[in-house]
């Protein structure tokens, strides 16, 4: 079995006390009825090693007998699917050489046992009327939805900018791969506006597991602005690792780019370095780049990925595929005479909207 990454333990915690689950119900009773609560999600034996006192329940969930249940001291434990209630009153006795930042008696023995069980513990505040989550070495404190909703759509108009910008240096790149006149510029500057709407992406994500059923609408509209993006950074790759003599996997570029911090982004040359290009002095405007073709092939309606690669693999290049006629076309494998008018014809459609596209 796979363990979880921390980010991804986090997410599948606030999807389990998101709106609209009974968990969230029960959290907002508590926090309703001026009480504290502290909870786990999640038994196994390194959390009955740390339990004392309490008692046994073993019953279903529901949000009003979480809210009685936490009137009383002590813990709350509950299954990992948050389905049943297994434990009530019992006192949490972590490990207390675990470090803390926490101060308040109840969110230091969270953060604890969050660190010592690898167990997810919801910490309800009663002085602060706050639901903090504590996932192994992090802490998220639950926002007002409301509060939530506006920094996601503030969110979405960056991510409506930041897409509109990448048209452009995408489309900008497919005229230039055309006339084969394509830089280390050209090839950076798009892989650097996919990073940046990746990052901004995966924002919006996580305000969208946390808004829960009230985040609907900024899902379809997350969809509808990042549509096609993860296939476009693998082709850009695929298409300029071979040309800038680069052996590196596209998963190892992708998290070379995931790697790199803000500042580190806005510089061309370092995300050309990921993609295994070292720039030299003004190298980012001269040295000249030519394509294999997988993303305009791509874009080809109903031409199979196993097909694009043949074209690719027999051709080498781009210009080469771009110039090639029917009777070359056909020489690969797969490729009959109706498929080979099918690339050709949309190669040149490509190419003639790509141009009059740059130049109008």
């Amino acid at each position: 079995m796979v363990e979880r990454s921390d980010e991804e333990m986090l997410r599948g915690t606030l999807a389990a006390v998101a709106p609209g689950t009974d968990l969230h119900d029960g959290l907002e009773r508590i926090l309703r009825g001026r009480t504290g609560a502290l909870v786990v999600l999640g038994s196994d034996r390194t959390v009955e090693s740390i339990c004392t006192g309490g008692f046994e329940l073993d019953v279903e969930f529901s949000a009003t007998r979480l809210r009685e249940l936490a009137k009383m001291d002590g813990a709350i434990v509950l299954n990992r699917e948050g389905t049943r209630i297994l434990r009530a009153a019992t006192q949490l006795v972590p490990d207390p050489t675990i470090e803390t930042v926490e101060s308040g008696t109840r969110h230091r023995t969270a953060e604890r046992v969050a660190k010592q069980t690898g167990m997810p513990v919801i910490s309800v505040s009663q002085s602060m009327a706050i639901i903090a989550v504590y996932v192994r070495s992090i802490r998220h404190v639950l926002q007002p939805r409301t509060q939530v909703l506006a920094q996601a759509n503030q969110a979405l108009q960056t991510l409506e900018r930041y897409r509109a910008r990448l048209d452009e240096v995408t489309s900008s790149l497919s005229a230039l791969e055309i006339e084969d006149l394509v830089t280390i510029r050209e090839v950076a500057a798009v892989l650097q506006r996919l990073e940046m709407v990746r990052r901004i992406s995966g924002e919006i994500e996580q305000y969208v597991v946390e808004l829960g059923v009230d985040g609907r609408l900024v899902n379809l509209q997350l969809e509808e602005l990042t549509g096609g993006i993860g296939r476009d950074r693998e082709l850009v790759i695929r298409d300029y690792a071979a040309a800038a003599d680069a052996t590196r996997d596209p998963a190892d570029v992708l998290d070379s780019l995931a790697a790199l911090d803000g500042a580190e982004l806005l510089d061309l040359g370092a995300v050309a370095r990921c993609l295994g290009i070292t720039v030299i002095g003004d190298g980012m405007d001269h040295h000249s780049l030519t394509p294999s073709g997988y993303r305009l092939l791509h874009r080809i309606p109903r031409l199979p990925g196993a097909i694009v690669d043949r074209l690719v693999e027999h051709f080498g290049n781009f210009q080469a595929l771009l110039s090639a006629g029917l009777d070359e076309l056909m020489e690969v494998d797969g490729v009959g005479e109706a498929r080979a008018k099918a690339v050709r014809e949309g190669l040149s459609r490509l190419a003639e909207s790509s141009i009059l596209e740059r130049y109008s």
